[in-house]
Parts: structure tokens; sequence; C-alpha cells
């Protein structure tokens, strides 16, 4: 009898193959790759998020395309792959850090945030009838007076980072800030440092409606206007 071919596996659901891989997971993986790009940075200050948005017609209103959210008062996350997903998750990890206030009366710490977003999605690449989420995220924020960046994956992994991205301009972004990237950095410059780090992977020129950048701080989450967007512009 004749092992089952690749396709076999593609079509199932999520179980490994006889070399030990997990197809479904890789293309939420590869959903996330073709993503527009978003970045995340560590800076004295607070954690600055910028992502890309693909604005696809110019009769579509570019704030109704959310890539950055608040999660918490001291929170923020931004998204790649897929937008519905990430609405998904975002709604989860809104409850998860509303559930923590309630029973400890106090802010749910970013770590124990971000281990409960990748333990929802891990569970998704384990059970029949459902499928990995097409998303990663970036989850940072204030940790006291310490800030914290973490990344998820459709596997559910989370690794932590001074600065990353997400999404179709990973690779060179990451190169970018290996280069580029500087322990406490102010928040103007690390707000400069993702503009330019976004530069590098766009042939499109940017503008501000095609942009979302927020700070999560010791003050909250800021998420700044076009107008202060188009400044850094």
């Amino acid at each position: 009898m004749y092992p089952p071919s690749q396709a076999a596996y593609d079509r199932a659901i999520t179980v490994f193959s006889p070399d030990g891989r997990l197809f479904q997971v890789e293309y939420a993986r590869e959903a996330v790759k073709t993503g527009a790009t978003s970045i995340g940075c560590v800076t004295k200050d607070g954690v600055v998020f910028l992502a890309q948005k693909r604005i696809s017609s110019v009769l579509m209103v570019g704030d109704s395309h959310e890539k950055i959210f608040q999660l918490d008062q001291h929170v923020a996350a931004a998204s790649s792959g897929l937008v519905a997903d990430a609405r998904k998750l975002v709604d989860f990890a809104r409850s998860e850090a509303q559930k923590h206030r309630l029973v400890y009366d106090e802010a749910i710490d970013i770590e124990d945030l971000a281990k409960k977003i990748g333990d929802h999605i891990q569970v998704f690449t384990q059970y029949a009838g459902v499928r990995p989420y097409g998303v990663s995220l970036l989850v940072g924020g204030a940790n006291g007076s310490a800030y914290r960046l973490f990344e998820s994956d459709p596997s559910g992994a989370l690794f932590e980072y001074k600065a990353t991205a997400i999404g179709s301009g990973k690779k060179a972004v990451e190169e970018f800030f290996e280069k580029e990237y500087q322990d406490k950095l102010s928040l103007d410059e690390g707000i400069k440092l993702c503009f330019k780090a976004l530069k590098k992977v766009t042939e499109d020129k940017l503008s501000a409606d095609a942009i979302d950048l927020a700070v999560a701080g010791k003050d909250g989450v800021k998420v700044y206007s076009n107008a202060e967007i188009t400044k850094y512009l």
C-alpha cells in the first residue's frame, strides 16, 4: 500500500505529515507573509507600533481598515495577515485583559497576556474542524516602568523582541533594525526609525491615510492622528 501523498495532508485537518510538518500551519504563515508590514519597536518611553494599510480604492475610508488595536489601557497590538482573524484575536485579548482586572484589580502583565493569546492560537492547531489563525500579532506595552514587545505566529509560538516586524517586509525590516536599532532610544527617535524601516520595504509613496501609528506608554495608548503622522512623513 502506497503512503499518502502530500496532497492528502494538504486537504486534511491539521495533522503531522510523515516528515513531522504541519502543512496547514505553514500555509497560515504564508498568509501572514503576504500581509502588509507592521512594525514594533521598544524605546525608553514606550512601545512604538507602525503599520501599513493596503487601501485598494480611493473610495475606501482609511480609518475603517484598522491595523493597530488598543487591548487595555497599557497595551496595544499590531496585526498582519487576515484582518478578520486579527479582530477575533483582539476581542479575545481584550476579554482576557478585562477578566484579569476584575479578578485581581490590576493591569495584566504584558507577557501573561501574550501567553494567553499564544495558547488560544495553539489550540486551533490541534483539533478537527478548525483551521489555524492566518494572522500574526505584535503585542506590547508598559510593564510598570519597563516596556516589552512580543510576537505571536500562527503556530502559537511567542518571541520577545526589542524591535521587529511582521508581514511581507519582515526580513528587510529586521535586517535594518539589526544595523540601526539602539537601546534607550527616545520616543521620537523610535518613531523616526520605524518610518525609515517602513520606507525601506515600501515602493509606493507613503501617505497618512495608509498608515496607523500608536504608542503604548506609561500614560496609556496614544493613537496618532493623520496630521501627526504627516509631520513624520
